[in-house]
């Protein structure tokens, strides 16, 4: 048996040492529940910008909405930066395998990114969303397929499908397909329904799923944000409610949902779960038909320039 975990807790926008710095806490005392891997929500480092507009509208920006995104870039982090490095050696440290949804700066582009750490090994994999939701594409950048590859670790093989990519049945296909055993699925996204999609998804790839959601208070947020909100919303009303689950591939649901708390989730898994619950189902196996179907994946890395 191998105790997991998800952290239900909310970031702290703008700030990326604080938190990591709040990460590493919540770490401590996941390895002192003897839990081996702790999924954190997305954008737990950088922030979930919710109910934000960043000035934008159809044909015009503002500039406050300009500042409110340099800010927002000023708080995401690189993956060779300080901030990261500081929580790999965290992980060492508690010898717990980690995955972090981080808003993610490369170049002049955002990223909505999940990040797993192993201990000894620093980053082992990381994934970027490969289609951001609505607005989200005015301020995050689209991942391409070097980046969905799953990832094998001494507890199983993990992979990692952020949010709304959830509702994408040729990538859920596609992480089927690599034998994931772990699936791990940092979202923003705290409705009821979320948690259907789960016990879907456990059913359909016969896997553990692990969902971990933020739950944030709209006070928690910095000023530049409350304001984008108006009087009519409370300061003790909740932005993000959480929801937050685990899933066996039996569709059980084994921890969770949990709404309105920060909290971390526990259940102790057995991998031979999997094996058994193929005896009626293998979604890439004998349930398949490849002389009908066919899923082609590109997972070269896309560049915009190419110096020759």
């Amino acid at each position: 048996m191998t105790r997991v975990a998800v952290i239900q807790a909310s970031s702290i926008p703008f700030a990326p040492v604080a938190s990591v710095d709040k990460a590493c806490q919540i770490l401590h005392r996941v390895a002192g529940q003897g839990a081996k891997l702790a999924v954190f929500p997305e954008a737990f480092i950088g922030g979930y910008p919710k109910g934000q507009s960043f000035g934008s509208v159809v044909g015009n920006r503002s500039e406050t909405g300009r500042d409110l995104y340099r800010e927002y870039v000023e708080g995401a982090v690189t993956l060779d930066g300080p901030e990261l490095a500081a929580l790999a050696e965290c992980v060492d440290e508690l010898n717990v395998i980690v995955v972090m949804g981080i808003i993610e700066r490369s170049g002049r582009t955002l990223y909505c990114t999940a990040v797993t750490f192993v201990p000894g090994q620093g980053i082992a994999n990381f994934h970027r969303k490969l289609m951001p939701t609505g607005q989200e594409r005015i301020i995050w950048g689209f991942g391409d397929g070097s980046t969905i590859d799953a990832i094998a670790t001494d507890i199983g093989v993990i992979g990692n499908v952020i949010c709304w990519e959830n509702y994408m049945p040729a990538l859920r296909q596609a992480m089927y397909a690599q034998g994931v055993q772990l699936y791990c699925a940092p979202t923003a996204d705290d409705r009821k329904s979320w948690g259907s999609s789960m016990v879907h998804i456990a059913l359909e790839g016969r896997t553990f799923v692990l969902s971990a959601c933020q739950s944030i208070k709209l006070e928690e947020y910095p000023q530049s944000y409350r304001q984008a909100f108006g009087l009519d919303f409370k300061p003790d009303e909740y932005v993000m409610r959480g929801g937050s689950m685990i899933v066996s591939p039996t569709g059980e649901v084994l921890a969770g949902p949990v709404h309105d708390c920060e909290t971390e989730l526990y259940a102790d898994i057995d991998l031979s779960t999997l094996t058994r619950s193929n005896l009626d189902f293998d979604v890439c196996g004998h349930y398949s038909r490849p002389d009908i179907f066919e899923l082609n994946v590109n997972t070269k890395a896309m560049k915009s320039v190419n110096f020759n």
